[in-house]
């Protein structure tokens, strides 16, 4: 007799009520499984803290910065968040924030089990090591009072407590009062002279200059030309020579900006900035010709509001000037800092620099005046991760 039907067609055994019990016992266990997944997943993600989220997108952000800034020397980033999160690859020749000019591994002065350097020993570190891996990628053309300075990004407590010993250099420009401003050209083809544009008006802080900012703002300096003075000498010229021809140069620029408007009357006076010999050698000759004003006890420059442009809706006001003065040229500092950025040190813990101006007087081209001329004029970095690209070369030449 054939299997085939019993093959098919098994008897079904009776359940029994044990059975049927523990078939429901088991089934409840998976159900509240479940249940308990869904519940764990709703506390830990649907429910996620503020703190929780925000530490979440520091680490996110932290690893991005650090696989771009480990990009191979002549890559260049940019980025719009504060944090540097959406940090991105562009070409040289478009707008961009930093320069990668290459890592280098201190493991030499600091072994696995050594303590992380302070803040001070960074910035020394980044002027020594970053500084000659910048000379060494420009071929020695490093105005060391230039548009240029020098940006790290340093390993943070994590990566170092692994044995991470790599500082990753780079070149940018900060502004006096620490904001990165883009640049279009690769780092080897710009010209490093520490001028703005015609125009530009930088923002005042603690009686110096700051960031650009709309010239109907409060600023110190409006920018009026720019003068290549590599145009009128064949070799470095002394500051007397330099003030003696800019002082006709541009006292005749700012008249024609201005319509001859009388800037005396209005409480400012026509300034200028000169040219060191190492920026000269560097290749830097181009200087700003601009429009400011002396507090009244000549401590520092003063607010103005509006543009001395012939063409401006706003006509400039300073609430304390230079009013009688003649034009002299003298060794003194004409009011706090200039224009440009300078030379100097810092660092960021796993961020690339931070705030790139303190104002200090000590070193950067100088800045003359129709009143004064000849005072050096400088800026500094700090570390902040929230100021990604920030002066990590500090003391900034002031213009």
């Amino acid at each position: 007799m054939s299997e085939e039907p019993r093959r098919f067609h098994p008897e079904k055994p009776a359940r029994t009520k044990t059975a049927r019990r523990t078939r429901v016992l088991v089934a409840g266990v998976f159900v509240g499984a479940i249940a308990a997944m869904s519940l764990s997943w709703l506390l830990g993600w649907g429910f996620e803290t503020p703190e929780e989220r925000t530490q979440e997108r520091s680490e996110v952000a932290a690893k991005a910065r650090y696989q771009a800034f480990s990009s191979p020397a002549g890559t260049c980033l940019t980025w719009q968040a504060a944090d540097a999160g959406d940090i991105r690859k562009v070409g040289c020749d478009e707008p961009h924030l930093f320069e990668v000019i290459g890592s280098i591994d201190i493991s030499d002065q600091y072994p696995r089990d050594a303590k992380q350097p302070d803040a001070d020993t960074w910035r020394t570190l980044t002027e020594q090591r970053c500084g000659q891996k910048a000379r060494e990628y420009l071929d020695g053309q490093l105005d060391p009072e230039g548009k240029l300075s020098l940006g790290v990004l340093q390993p943070d407590e994590r990566r170092w407590d692994s044995g991470d010993r790599r500082m990753h250099c780079g070149l940018q420009r900060t502004a006096p009062g620490g904001s990165l401003q883009t640049l279009d050209a690769p780092a080897a083809e710009l010209d490093q002279s520490d001028v703005w544009d015609k125009g530009t008006c930088l923002g005042i802080e603690d009686k110096s200059p700051s960031d650009p900012v709309d010239c109907a703002e409060q600023h110190s300096y409006e920018m009026v030309a720019v003068v290549d003075l590599g145009e009128e000498f064949d070799s470095f010229p002394s500051q007397e020579d330099q003030n003696k021809f800019l002082d006709k140069r541009c006292n005749k620029l700012v008249g024609d900006y201005s319509g001859d408007a009388d800037l005396r009357k209005q409480g400012l006076i026509t300034a200028w900035d000169t040219r060191t010999k190492e920026s000269w050698q560097a290749g830097s000759t181009r200087v700003n010709c601009k429009v400011g004003a002396l507090l009244d006890d000549e401590s520092g420059l003063a607010p103005i509001r509006g543009s001395v442009a012939k063409d401006a809706a706003s006509k400039p006001s300073a609430s304390a000037g230079a009013d009688d003065k003649t034009s002299q040229g003298s060794d003194q500092n004409s009011g706090g800092n200039g224009n440009g950025n300078g030379n100097g040190r810092g660092s960021g813990n796993d961020g690339n620099g931070g705030n790139g101006s303190d104002g200090s007087d000590d070193g950067g081209g100088n800045t003359g005046s129709g009143l004064e001329s000849g005072g050096d004029l400088d800026g500094e970095l700090d570390g902040d991760v929230g100021d990604v690209g920030g002066d990590v070369s500090g003391e900034r030449n002031g213009g």
